[in-house]
């Protein structure tokens, strides 16, 4: 009975170790690429409809996976929903970013809200940015080109370029 228990205790340390030894080992820390985290950005566009704005801020979440959202402190005025897209590595520290939002127009009357209208889908825009971080995976400088497009989906005029600094938000 003592070699059999054995035997059935060493089987048993066995497979454990080969279930231990076949599980994955989470990932060291600091291995995601240096984009992924939350950050913050001034932005300045140099042309078109948004280069007289001065103070125009973007948060964003890039997730490990590749996916990203933004959203601006302008997106009140008019009212638009956070922009969603996607990012790639291009080389060491650098990136690049697809996002799309859309744009709304305002109610015909002024008094349509009380009537249970509000501001209506107007179209899309495409923001496409270049990423640089710094070494130090705390800040980063970018350019951005912006597209604007109507209801059908034509191109439609007030886009432009844009350069942005971005900080990383941190504890």
């Amino acid at each position: 009975m003592n070699a059999m228990r054995r035997l059935r205790t060493l089987i048993s340390l066995i497979a454990l170790f080969a279930i231990a030894g076949c599980a994955r080992a989470p990932a060291p820390a600091g291995t995601a690429p240096p984009i992924v985290g939350a950050w913050r950005s001034s932005v300045q566009f140099t042309s078109g409809s948004f280069a007289t704005i001065k103070d125009l801020q973007f948060l964003y979440v890039f997730n490990a996976g590749g996916t990203m959202t933004e959203s601006s402190n302008y997106d009140e005025a008019p009212p638009v929903p956070p922009a969603y897209g996607e990012w790639r590595e291009t080389a060491t520290n650098e990136f690049e970013a697809k996002y799309v939002f859309f744009v709304t127009a305002p109610p015909a009357r002024p008094d349509s809200r009380a009537m249970g209208s509000g501001w209506s889908p107007a179209g899309h825009g495409v923001l496409a940015e270049r990423i640089r971080i710094a070494a130090d995976h705390r800040t980063y400088d970018s350019t951005i080109r912006l597209d604007l497009f109507d209801a059908t989906g034509n191109a439609a005029s007030g886009g432009g370029e844009a350069t942005a600094h971005g900080v990383r938000v941190e504890f």
